[in-house]
C-alpha cells in the first residue's frame, strides 16, 4: 500500500532528525573518514578516465592514492619547515616589534592625548613581557593541542586506507545508493543529486586552485617588498581565501599592521603591502574566480556570512572549511523546495489548484 505524502514526510523527517543527530554525537570521530571521503569524490574523474583507458580500477586508485600522498609529502617537506621558522622569528620578534610601536606612539601621539598614551604603552608592556615570558610555550602548546585535536598518527593512517577503498568502489556504492531510492521520486533525487555534485565539482576543484594561486602570489610578492614573515602571512592568507573574507580581510590588516612597524619611515612601501592584497582581491574576483569557480555556488553574501557563523559555532575551524560547500549543496534543496511550494496549492490556494 501506497504511503500517503503525510506518512513520506514523516519517515523522511524523521530520517533527517536522525541523521543529523549521529553526525552530531559523532562529529570527533567522523573528520578523518569526511576528509577521506572528500578526497575520493574529487579524485573520481581522474579514476574513471583511467579506467576508461584501460588501467584496472583497483590499479588506476593505487596509483591516484600514492601520487597523492607523494604530492602532500613534498609540498610538506617544501613549505612546513619555512613555515615554522618564520613562525618561530615572529614569536622572537613580537618584543622588539612592541617595543617600536611604544616608540612610534611616544613620537607621534599629541601631547594632549598623552593620558591615552600611557594606558597604550602600559597595556604594550605587559604584552611584551607576556610574550617573551610565554611566547614559546605558548607555540608549544598550540602545536600540542592540534596534534591532540586531530590525533595525527590516526589520521594519517586511517585517511589513504579510507580513500582508497572509497575510491576504489564509488561507482559501486553510487548504483548501490540508487538502487536504494523511493522508485515514486528517484528521478527527482538524482537530478538533485547531479546540480550538487555540479555546484560542489565547480566550486570545491576550482576554489583550491584560487587559493594555491594566491597563496603563491602573495608569499612572493610579500617577500619582494621585503616584509619579515611576509612568506608565512602571504602563505596563510592564500590558503584562508578558501573561507569567504577570512583569508583576504585577516591576511590584509595582519600584513599592513607588520609593514607599519617595520616600514613606519618608508610609508610608500606601507602603500605597497596594502596594494598587493588590493590587487590580489581583483584579481582573484575578476579572473580567478570567474574563470575557474564562476557562480557555481550562486549563494548571497549574507548567506555566506550566515553560513560560516553556524558552522563556524558548531564544528569550530573545520565547520568554517566545510561552510561553503554545504551552504552550496543545501542552498540546491532549498531552491527546489521554494520550486515545489510556488507549484504547489499551498500558495496557489484552491482557486487554482482545481
Amino acid at each position: 500500500m501506497a504511503l500517503s505524502a503525510n506518512q513520506q514526510l514523516r519517515w523522511w523527517g524523521a530520517g533527517l532528525i536522525a541523521l543529523f543527530l549521529a553526525i552530531w554525537l559523532l562529529k570527533d570521530v567522523l573528520f578523518p573518514f569526511v576528509v577521506a571521503c572528500a578526497i575520493a569524490y574529487l579524485l573520481d574523474p581522474i579514476a574513471d578516465r583511467l579506467e576508461s583507458a584501460g588501467i584496472p580500477r583497483a590499479l588506476a586508485s593505487v596509483f591516484i592514492i600514492v601520487l597523492t600522498i607523494l604530492f602532500f609529502v613534498t609540498a610538506g617537506l617544501l613549505v612546513v619547515p619555512v613555515l615554522l621558522l618564520q613562525f618561530s622569528s615572529l614569536v622572537d620578534a613580537l618584543p622588539s616589534i612592541l617595543e617600536g610601536l611604544q616608540t612610534f606612539l611616544r613620537e607621534r601621539l599629541p601631547g594632549d592625548i598623552g593620558d591615552l598614551g600611557t594606558i597604550l604603552k602600559r597595556s604594550l608592556n605587559v604584552l611584551g613581557d607576556l610574550v617573551r615570558s610565554q611566547g614559546m610555550a605558548l607555540m608549544g602548546t598550540l602545536v600540542a593541542s592540534v596534534q591532540g585535536a586531530i590525533n595525527a598518527a590516526v589520521f594519517v593512517v586511517i585517511v589513504p586506507v579510507v580513500a582508497f577503498y572509497l575510491l576504489l568502489d564509488w561507482n559501486r556504492l553510487v548504483a548501490k545508493i540508487d538502487g536504494w531510492l523511493p522508485r515514486d521520486h528517484a528521478d527527482t533525487i538524482r537530478r538533485l543529486g547531479g546540480e550538487v555534485d555540479e555546484v560542489l565539482a565547480g566550486f570545491v576543484r576550482g576554489q583550491i586552485t584560487v587559493c594555491a594561486i594566491l597563496a603563491a602570489f602573495y608569499a612572493v610578492m610579500l617577500s619582494l617588498v621585503g616584509l619579515q614573515f611576509g612568506i608565512i602571512v602571504g602563505f596563510l592568507a592564500g590558503m584562508l581565501s578558501f573561507i569567504p573574507f577570512v583569508g583576504s580581510v585577516g591576511g590584509g590588516l595582519l600584513s599592513i599592521g607588520l609593514a607599519t612597524f617595520q616600514f613606519w619611515d618608508d610609508p610608500l612601501l606601507i602603500l605597497a603591502v596594502a596594494m598587493i592584497f588590493f590587487a590580489g582581491q581583483l584579481f582573484e574576483q575578476y579572473f580567478l574566480t570567474p574563470k575557474l569557480v564562476g557562480n557555481s555556488i550562486k549563494l548571497h553574501p549574507a548567506w555566506l556570512l550566515f553560513a560560516l557563523s553556524a558552522f563556524g559555532s558548531l564544528y569550530g575551524f573545520v565547520g568554517m572549511l566545510v561552510a561553503v560547500p554545504a551552504a552550496a549543496a543545501l542552498g540546491v534543496f532549498f531552491r527546489f523546495g521554494v520550486s515545489q511550494y510556488l507549484h504547489g496549492k499551498l500558495f496557489k490556494g484552491r482557486s487554482e489548484s482545481g
